[in-house]
């Protein structure tokens, strides 16, 4: 059904959008990392939630956001083909190397 927004649910959403928007073209960060950015640490599933709304509150380079372990949004084939447009290379079909690309604001 329709989830249920409060305002603190949209002062989140923005909060972590501009965290996404803050990392630079051709590096990556986490999910984890993201949360921990807007202070929801352990929260990574929340940032993943709210990422999959982006479209609704504009365009933000979501394509830049991967798991703990570098892996890439199962389903969604642009990603690779956005990373790669910035010069990030995967490592394997599914992940970036986040030794390499991981964005350490």
């Amino acid at each position: 059904g329709k989830l249920k927004r409060s305002k603190m649910d949209e002062n989140l959403i923005y909060q972590v959008l501009s965290a996404v928007e803050e990392i630079p073209c051709g590096r990556v960060a986490t999910y984890g990392q993201i949360a921990e950015l807007v202070g929801r640490d352990n929260n990574s599933r929340l940032v993943g939630k709210i990422l999959s709304m982006a479209d609704m509150y504009g365009q933000y380079p979501c394509h830049r956001v991967v798991n703990h372990a570098g892996r890439l949004v199962p389903g969604w084939a642009e990603q690779a083909e956005l990373l790669a447009a910035e010069g990030v290379t995967l490592k394997d079909e599914k992940h970036v190397d986040l030794k390499k690309y991981q964005w350490k604001p």
